[in-house]
C-alpha cells in the first residue's frame, strides 16, 4: 500500500481504490450533474431573494458612501468635506464596490433597467452564493458518492434559510464574509484528507483567508484561531514541534494584512478598532452571552437541529475514515457560533450576524447525514430520510412564516432614507435658499448619498465626537456637543433615538429650533426642527411645514405599506436630489 512520507497512513488515492472514498463517475453526465447542482442551488437561493426586491437596508448606504468617496479620491470619508472617520467596519466588501464604482458597475445608473445601486451589491451576493455552493460541492466530492446531490442539499437548505439570503442581498457584506469563512473550512477539511494540513502553503492560505475574514466583518478576528485549533486537534497524528511551527507561520500570514490595516487605522483615525465598534458599545462577553446560539435553536428548529446534532454524534462515535476532517470542520463552526455569542445584540431582525453560522451548519449537517444513510440498508436509508423530511417540515413552514413576515414588514431600507432625510431636507435647504447647512439625524445611508447638507450622526457611527459620548455614556455632554459646538442647521429625531439621548426634550431645542413636523408617538418629541435664525419670515416656515405634512407625510405613511419598502428610489442617487421617489 502506497503510504504518505509524513505520517506512514494510506494516501487519499489509495483510500479511493479501496472504496473508503467515492472516485468520481466518469462520463458527460458526472461533469454535468457538479455544474447543474450549483446553478440550481444558487437559483434557488436567487429566487428568494426577489422576494424582498429592491430593497437595501440603509446601514448599507454608507458603505456605498464610503465607496463612492474612495473611488472619487476624496478618501475615507462619508461625504465630501467630512472629516476622516472610519464610519465603515467592512472594508474589503467597500473596496468592492469602489472598484464597481470605478468600472461603471455601480452608483452611475441602471443595468438591464434596474438601479445599479441595487444590482450590483445583490449580483456580487449572487456570486458570493454561487462561490459557496462550489466549495461545498469540492468537500463533498471528497466523502460522498453523490457530491452533486449533497450540494443541491445544501443550496435548498440556505435557499430555505430567510436570515442566510435576507442579510447576504441587504447590500451588507455577509456574502463575501460567509464565502471567505466556507473557503477556509473547506481548505482546512480537503487538507486533513489528504494529509496536507501542515504543509507550508495550507498555513499560509488559512491565515490569508482569515485575514480577509477580518477585513470583511470585526468579528472575523476569530477565524485566526482557526488553522491553530485545527492542527492542535491532529496532535495524535502530529508530533508538537511542526503544528507549533505551522501555527506559527499561519499566524503570521493573518497579521500581516491584518496588522498593516490596524496600523494604517491607528495613523489615519487614531483608533484601534472601527468607529461603528466605539459608538455601539461593545463590551467583553461575559458567561450569560454563550447562552444567545440557543435563539438560533429556536429559529431553526430544536428538531432540526437535533437530528444534525444525532448525525454528526453518530459519524464521530462510528470512527469513519474522515473523521479527523469532520473535527477540524467543526473548528470554523464552534468559533462562528462563539463570535455570534459575544457580539451585542443587533436591533436588525433575522440574525444577521449568523451567516457563516447557516452556511457551516448547512454543510457540516449534510455531510455527516449523507455519512449516517451511507451506511445502513435501502429499507432503512428510505425510512431514515422520511423521518428526516418529517423533522424538517416544522422548521420550513417557521421559515416560511418568517420570511413572510420580513417581506411584509423589513428593517429600514435606504430609500425610504433617501427620500425622508436626503431629498426631504435638501427641498427644505431649497425652500430657505441656504448655500450650505447641517443635518443631524440618526439615519445615515440614503442620507448620506443624497443629502448636500453637512451630515452629524446622532449614532455616532460616521461621528468620533459622538462615538465617544456614547461609548462613556455621557448623554449630557453628547447633547453640549450638539447645541453648543455643533449647532445643526436642521434636527430629524425618532424614538428610540428622542428618548434614548434626550435631544429634542433638551430645554434648548425650544429656544433655539423651530418644530417643522412632529410624529404623533408616544413620549418625548419626534420630527423635524429647523434652526430658528435661518428662517427669514412665517410665511416661510408655514411653506416647509406645509411641504412635511404633505409630501414628507406621504412618504412616512407608505413606509409601512406591503410594497412600498421593496421599492428602488429612482436611477441614481446624488447629493441635491429634492424630486421624492414615488413609485
Amino acid at each position: 500500500m502506497t503510504t504518505t512520507v509524513a505520517e506512514g497512513r494510506p494516501t487519499f488515492r489509495r483510500r479511493v481504490r479501496a472504496g473508503e472514498a467515492p472516485a468520481p463517475g466518469p462520463g458527460y453526465a458526472s461533469r454535468l450533474l457538479p455544474f447543474l447542482s450549483v446553478l440550481a442551488g444558487t437559483a434557488a437561493i436567487g429566487w428568494h431573494a426577489t422576494r424582498y426586491g429592491n430593497w437595501i437596508i440603509d446601514d448599507a448606504g454608507i458603505t456605498f458612501a464610503y465607496a463612492r468617496s474612495v473611488a472619487e479620491g476624496l478618501g475615507p470619508v462619508v461625504q465630501l468635506g467630512a472629516v476622516p472617520v472610519e464610519g465603515f467596519s467592512n472594508p474589503s466588501w467597500m473596496l468592492l464596490l469602489a472598484a464597481g464604482r470605478l468600472l461603471g458597475l455601480f452608483d452611475h445608473g441602471t443595468l438591464f433597467g434596474v438601479p445599479d445601486y441595487v444590482l450590483f451589491p445583490k449580483g456580487l451576493a449572487l456570486l458570493c452564493c454561487a462561490g459557496i455552493l462550489v466549495l461545498c460541492y469540492r468537500a463533498a466530492a471528497m466523502v460522498t458518492r453523490r457530491p452533486w446531490l449533497a450540494t443541491l442539499a445544501i443550496g435548498a437548505a440556505l435557499a430555505s434559510i430567510p436570515s442566510f439570503v435576507i442579510w447576504c442581498f441587504s447590500g451588507l457584506s455577509n456574502s463575501l464574509f460567509a464565502l471567505t469563512v466556507t473557503g477556509l473550512a473547506v481548505l482546512l477539511f480537503r487538507a486533513v484528507l489528504h494529509h496536507r494540513l501542515l504543509f507550508g502553503r495550507i498555513a499560509v492560505g488559512a491565515g490569508l483567508l482569515a485575514a480577509l475574514a477580518a477585513l470583511t466583518r470585526p468579528e472575523g478576528l476569530i477565524y485566526a484561531g482557526v488553522y491553530p485549533l485545527a492542527a492542535l486537534i491532529g496532535l495524535r497524528r502530529y508530533t508538537i514541534g511542526p503544528v507549533l511551527g505551522r501555527a506559527a507561520l499561519s499566524t503570521v500570514a493573518f497579521l500581516l494584512p491584518v496588522g498593516t490595516y490596524f496600523c494604517w487605522r491607528y495613523l489615519e483615525f487614531g483608533r484601534l478598532v472601527a468607529n461603528p465598534a466605539v459608538a455601539k458599545e461593545q463590551d467583553m462577553p461575559v458567561v450569560e452571552d454563550l447562552t444567545r446560539p440557543g435563539a438560533l435553536v429556536g429559529y431553526a428548529g430544536a428538531l432540526a437541529v437535533l437530528a444534525v446534532a444525532v448525525a454528526i454524534g453518530m459519524v464521530l462515535a462510528r470512527r469513519v475514515w474522515w473523521r479527523p476532517a469532520l473535527l477540524a470542520l467543526l473548528v470554523p463552526l464552534g468559533l462562528a457560533l462563539l463570535a455570534f455569542a459575544v457580539l451585542r445584540a443587533d436591533w436588525m431582525a433575522q440574525f444577521r450576524f449568523a451567516t457563516p453560522v447557516w452556511v457551516l451548519s448547512a454543510l457540516v449537517g449534510t455531510l455527516a447525514v449523507a455519512e449516517v444513510l451511507r451506511g445502513v440498508g435501502r429499507h432503512a436509508r428510505v425510512l431514515g430520510a422520511t423521518g428526516l423530511a418529517a423533522v424538517l417540515l416544522p422548521s420550513a413552514v417557521s421559515f416560511e412564516a418568517a420570511a413572510s413576515e420580513f417581506r411584509d414588514s423589513p428593517n429600514i431600507s435606504m430609500c425610504f432614507v433617501a427620500d425622508r432625510m436626503g431629498r426631504g431636507f435638501n427641498a427644505y435647504a431649497d425652500m430657505l435658499e441656504l448655500k450650505q447647512g447641517s443635518l443631524l439625524l440618526p439615519d445615515l445611508g440614503g442620507s448620506a448619498m443624497t443629502s448636500r447638507l453637512h451630515l452629524v450622526d446622532m449614532a455616532g457611527l460616521v461621528s468620533a465626537r459622538i462615538a465617544d459620548y456614547m461609548a462613556s455614556g455621557d448623554r449630557q455632554g453628547k447633547r453640549d456637543y450638539i447645541f453648543d459646538e455643533v449647532k445643526p442647521t436642521f434636527i430629524h429625531s425618532h424614538a428610540p433615538w428622542s428618548a434614548a439621548n434626550g435631544i429634542p426634550s433638551d430645554p434648548r431645542m425650544e429656544r433655539d429650533y423651530y418644530q417643522i413636523f412632529e410624529y404623533s408617538y408616544p413620549g418625548p418629541p419626534n420630527g423635524d426642527w429647523v434652526r430658528k435664525d435661518v428662517v427669514p419670515d412665517r410665511q416661510t416656515l408655514e411653506r416647509l411645514r406645509r411641504y412635511a405634512n404633505t409630501t414628507l407625510t406621504e412618504v412616512d405613511r407608505r413606509s409601512f405599506a406591503r410594497e412600498w419598502p421593496r421599492r428602488e428610489c429612482g436611477d441614481t442617487l446624488h447629493p441635491g436630489q429634492t424630486q421624492v421617489n414615488q413609485h
